[in-house]
């Protein structure tokens, strides 16, 4: 019988660490997209506070919650729980959608990880205008991508999982020209 063991999209790359800046696998448990039907945004907002501790994102570009249990702004009335499994009450309210085997998901970190987004990334990325705890979809090089800042110099990049060694290849490269350059 076939071993169909399950493999995440990062599987055989390894976390880098070139000059200050650091690049390492985030896979979390579980990411499921929510879309709160016609007027239900409200009422889906309140049923993930009792339910996960966190609301659906209030504005455009924003997230809510903690490392654990997260909710990030996924475009135009959708929004992305990150890590627990969702409550199935949230069902009366939006469409759920399981996305976790679809997304490599990956943390950049360290002092340079704006510069090293900035050779890849066509949107301001700095601090003053892209605060901790946004997220924004954009493109990545040539990929689409979603982009949280997660603290100061700590950001979370989400890209299809079939573009995984990809999103490695562009980022090591970049990693590489921006610590040459200090």
């Amino acid at each position: 019988m076939a071993d169909l063991g399950v493999k995440t999209a990062w599987d055989g790359l390894e976390a880098l660490k070139i000059g200050a800046v650091t690049l390492a696998e985030s896979a979390p448990q579980s990411l499921t997209t929510l879309a709160p039907f016609r007027g239900q945004e409200a009422a889906l907002s309140k049923a993930m506070t009792v339910a996960h501790g966190l609301a659906f994102p209030p504005v455009q570009g924003s997230t809510t919650g903690k490392k654990s249990a997260r909710s990030i702004w996924f475009g135009r009335d959708m929004a992305l729980l990150i890590g627990p499994d969702p409550d199935a009450s949230l069902a009366k309210y939006a469409a759920l959608t399981d996305q976790s085997a679809g997304w490599a998901v990956v943390e950049l970190a360290g002092l340079g990880a704006e510069d090293v987004l900035a050779r890849l990334c066509p949107v301001d990325l700095r601090l003053a205008q892209f605060d901790i705890g946004a997220s924004l979809r954009t493109e990545l090089k040539h990929m689409m991508a979603s982009i949280c800042r997660l603290d100061k110099d700590r950001f979370q990049i989400m890209v299809f999982r079939s573009m995984a060694r990809t999103l490695y290849h562009d980022l090591k490269t970049a990693m590489e020209a921006q610590a040459a350059r200090r």
